[in-house]
Formats: structure tokens, C-alpha cells, sequence
């Protein structure tokens, strides 16, 4: 006969038996919220990225285009003066002079010259055998009374159904009569200048494309071709760009796909580029890198519960701590303890294991938090920071100034010596602020040419001495392209002049506005009113 609770002993777990269980429940937990944080933040980085790489592709994109549009018209209006002194020319040397113009410049597919009467004179290449043809109208503009520069709307030939934009510019004798319009048309659907700048197949190995709408919302480049001369207008990004926007956003095609685009306006003729990419291809990538965080924490943990069956009982007590500091991951902000030296060789093993896994996680994820905490152009906190802990003060009821700083006249830097001139001006300030701060104190770019500072427990009138060295030490400092950079400053101070955010902002952006008022290149500290 069975002793008395022999059969409750055999259903009760053991502890080695239980320590394997909390140690697997733990497992699943740690890598379950180490990949939900790492796919969350990967996915959003990459967005991120992602539609910042498209508008600034659809934005160098639209520049080259307007260059290239701008170019065109100036060669066209080089053409009409210099035709103005060939009307003695015969027939074959204007056929010559027009097929030097088109082969020179590859601007064009072809090019006519056209008279007052609507008579094409000359064509190149003249194999198109259009000349002597009569042509009223150009693309719905009678040309008999279109004395000025013209660009029309894509539109597909009577003749031929091509495709085409043509581009005129009216051309007068020396006595300054109207004698015609010399005319270039672009193949939109053929080989042209824009596939030579930009390429005939626009997807690249990341599944991301562009393509071009006109002025009037039809797609003029797409890389499935039967798109071409469709109209667009219904589409979310063409209506923004045929109101002249440009930007970046995440909009559902008409399939039901996330999408991430860039788009750009170009000045010159109107028309917009869109750079796409399919979230998918994002999904594929954020995969790929949560397979390889599995592998790098697969062996860690797999040793892990290999010690833990082997030396179960020694490791009680250190197993329960592990197991407690994994629970506090991803709900709080875990300082890693300093690892101390278990008299157990396994015990010290897996904990040492652990930590190292913890300190590699913790390490990836305040990489990629400081990312999006920082400016990448100049290093310095960005707005959302800052905004974070100017809350966090206040919430404390903490005594610190304000400093809003606005380089003056950036914008003649940025037309007279390009972006790239104003983003050496921007990091040089920045520099110039932190050398010129203490650790503590909180720098930040605030948007555009504007900075911010939080000077932590100084008065205001400390934070003018700080504010004036910052400004003398910009006005003295070496400026690229020799233009000198100066800028102006408004202080307020918490609590004793503002008790909110927005009303301590407003007030040392209004004493910054006194600033600029008053001549730039000083400080002003706030006044309450």
C-alpha cells in the first residue's frame, strides 16, 4: 500500500523542473520584446529613411528637369536670334543650320522651323518630310497669333500618335516683324533627353520607381509603359503636385499597398516627379534583420537553458534574478548591474551570458533611440528633445532661461553660395553654441537656421553673458565663402517670466523678433506685457 502523499509528491514540479520552466517562459519573454521593440524601431527607421530618400531623389530629379527645361528655352531663344539674320539663307543651308542646332544640344527629337503663315519652312530630321505642310495650330494654339514663348501640354499626333511636348519660341527679322516660331519637340515615348539624363528603366533593385505626370495630371514616364498619356488626376500626390507641391507621404495605391513616396514640382514646365517605394520591400528587410537578431540571441540562450538543466538547484538564486531584471525589460528604463563573480563556474556562465545579451539589446536600442533624438545635419538635439525635456522641467518645476537663436540672413547665404554652403554655416554655429555651453545644458537645432538653448538652474541674466558669448564667438569665428554670419538671440526664464512652454517660447521668440527688428547681431532678453 502506497505511503500517504506519495502520489501528491509524483503530481508536485520539481525545481529543476520548475527552474527550466521560469527559464523558457523567461526566454520567450525577452525574445519576444526584444523583437517587437527591434521590429518596431527598424520598421519606423526605415520608413523614415525611406521617405526622406524619395523626396530627395524626386526633388533632385525635378531640379534636373527644371535645369534641363531652362536650358532647352534659352537654347531655343539663342536659335530664334540668330535666325533672324538668315532669311537670305537657302532652303538647304537652313536645313543644314536646323540639323546643327538639333545634333549640338540633343535637346530635342526633332525641330522645325515654321513662318508667320503657318508653313513649315524646314524640319529636322528632315526624313520626317514635313516640310511645305501647313500647321495651324500647335497642340490647340494657332500659331499665326502666338507671338510669345510656348510649352505644350504632352499630346499625342494626328499623324503619327506619338506622344510628344513641343517647345516654341518666336523669332522676328532685323526690322522686329514676326516671321515665324522655331519649334523642338520631345518623343516622350521614345528615346529622349530625359532617358539619357535619367535612364529608360527607372526600377531599381529595391522594387522603388518613379514616374513623371504633366501640367494637366497625365503620366508622361512610368515603368509600365501602357501608363503613359493616362490621366492622374484622381490620384492623392498628383492633385498636391498640380498645386505646385512638393513633399513626402504614405499613401494605399489603388491594389490596396502601403506606399512611400517623394514628390517633387518643377517650376519650369509644371510638371511633378514621384519616387515610390512598396512597403513590402521594407517588410522584407525588417525580416531579414529579425532573423539575424534570432540568431545572435539563438546560442546565448540555447547554452542558457543547458546549464540551467545541468546545475539547476545551484542556480536558484541567481536564476530568479536574471529572471526578474529580463520581466523589467521593455516596461522601464534598467540600469545593467556591474556583473559579480559567482562562486558557481555555470551560475557565473549564464549570467555573464544574459547580461551580455541584455547590454548588446540595451546598447541597439539607445543607438537607435539617439538617432531619432539628434539632428543628423549638425549633431545637436532635435525639436522633439528638446520639447521633451523643457516639459520634464517644467513638470519639475525647475529654474532654468531660454535662449532662441536665429542666424541672420541665411537664406542670402543659402541663393548666393548654394545649400550646401548654408549646412557648413549651420554646423559651425552648432559647434560654436556647444564649445561654448556647459555639458549639461541643452543645444538644439530647432528648424531650419533657428536654435534653441536650456540653461538649467541660471538666471537671466546669466544666460544673457552665455547667450552675448555665443553670439560674439559666431560673429568672430571663420565663415566659409567670406560671407561673415552673425545672429540674433531673445532669452525668457522659468518660472519668473512664463509658466507654460508656449508662453516662455513666445515670449523669447518675440524678444528674438525685437532682435531682428533692431538691427540683428544681438540679444534681447523678454519683457512681460
Amino acid at each position: 500500500m502506497p505511503k500517504r502523499g506519495s502520489r501528491g509528491q509524483r503530481n508536485k514540479l520539481s525545481l529543476t523542473t520548475l527552474l527550466i520552466g521560469l527559464v523558457s517562459l523567461s526566454v520567450l519573454l525577452t525574445s519576444t520584446i526584444l523583437l517587437l521593440a527591434s521590429y518596431q524601431s527598424k520598421r519606423q527607421s526605415l520608413i523614415d529613411t525611406t521617405l526622406q530618400l524619395n523626396y530627395t531623389n524626386a526633388n533632385k530629379m525635378s531640379q534636373t528637369i527644371d535645369s534641363l527645361f531652362r536650358s532647352m528655352r534659352t537654347s531655343l531663344q539663342y536659335s530664334a536670334k540668330a535666325l533672324s539674320g538668315t532669311n537670305k539663307m537657302s532652303v538647304s543651308d537652313r536645313d543644314e543650320y536646323l540639323d546643327l542646332l538639333r545634333n549640338s544640344s540633343n535637346y530635342f527629337n526633332s525641330m522645325a522651323i515654321i513662318d508667320e503663315k503657318g508653313i513649315i519652312q524646314n524640319v529636322s530630321p528632315q526624313r520626317l518630310g514635313t516640310a511645305g505642310k501647313e500647321v495651324n495650330t500647335i497642340a490647340g494654339t494657332d500659331i499665326s497669333i502666338s507671338q510669345t514663348p510656348f510649352l505644350s501640354e504632352p499630346y499625342r499626333t494626328s499623324t503619327t500618335g506619338r506622344l510628344i511636348v513641343i517647345m516654341t519660341q518666336p523669332y522676328f527679322d532685323e526690322k522686329g516683324h514676326y516671321r515665324g516660331v522655331i519649334a523642338g519637340t520631345l518623343y516622350l515615348q521614345d528615346h529622349n533627353v530625359l532617358t539619357m539624363i535619367f535612364g529608360s528603366n527607372n526600377v531599381d533593385n529595391e522594387g522603388s520607381y518613379y514616374y513623371i505626370v504633366g501640367s494637366d495630371g497625365k503620366v508622361l514616364f512610368h515603368p509600365d509603359r501602357s501608363r503613359i498619356g493616362q490621366d492622374a488626376t484622381a490620384t492623392k500626390i498628383v492633385e498636391k503636385l498640380l498645386e505646385g507641391n512638393s513633399g513626402q507621404e504614405r499613401v494605399i495605391n489603388m491594389n490596396g499597398e502601403e506606399m512611400l513616396t517623394g514628390y517633387s514640382y518643377v517650376p519650369a514646365n509644371g510638371w511633378g516627379v514621384v519616387v515610390v517605394s512598396s512597403n513590402t520591400m521594407l517588410h522584407e528587410q525588417v525580416s531579414g534583420h529579425i532573423k539575424n537578431i534570432l540568431w545572435y540571441i539563438l546560442m546565448p540562450f540555447v547554452l542558457l537553458l543547458i546549464a540551467v538543466i545541468v546545475i539547476a538547484h545551484e542556480l536558484a538564486r541567481p536564476f530568479v534574478f536574471l529572471a526578474n531584471l529580463v520581466n523589467k525589460i521593455g516596461k522601464e528604463k534598467v540600469e545593467l548591474p556591474e556583473r559579480k563573480p559567482h562562486w558557481n563556474r555555470e551560475a557565473d556562465l549564464l549570467t555573464k551570458t544574459v547580461l551580455l545579451a541584455l547590454a548588446d539589446f540595451q546598447k541597439q536600442t539607445d543607438q537607435l533611440t539617439q538617432e531619432a533624438l539628434t539632428d543628423s545635419l549638425t549633431g545637436l538635439t532635435n525639436r522633439r528633445n528638446f520639447e521633451n525635456t523643457m516639459d520634464q522641467w517644467i513638470r519639475e518645476d525647475k529654474s532654468f532661461s531660454l535662449i532662441v537663436m536665429d542666424v541672420d540672413k541665411f537664406k542670402f547665404v543659402n541663393d548666393t553660395y548654394g545649400h550646401q554652403a548654408g549646412d557648413d554655416v549651420l554646423r559651425q554655429v552648432a559647434q560654436v553654441i556647444t564649445a561654448s555651453v556647459r555639458p549639461e545644458d541643452i543645444c538644439c537645432r530647432y528648424g531650419g537656421e533657428e536654435f534653441v538653448i536650456l540653461l538649467a538652474n541660471t538666471t537671466i541674466k546669466d544666460a544673457y553673458i552665455v547667450a552675448e558669448r555665443v553670439r560674439k564667438a559666431v560673429a568672430i569665428g571663420e565663415v566659409n565663402h567670406g560671407h561673415p554670419i552673425t545672429v540674433s538671440q531673445g532669452i525668457a526664464h522659468f518660472p519668473s517670466q512664463a509658466r507654460s512652454s508656449d508662453h516662455l517660447f513666445h515670449l523669447a521668440d518675440q524678444a528674438l523678433y525685437e532682435a531682428k527688428e533692431s538691427g540683428r547681431n544681438r540679444t534681447v532678453i523678454a519683457e512681460l506685457r
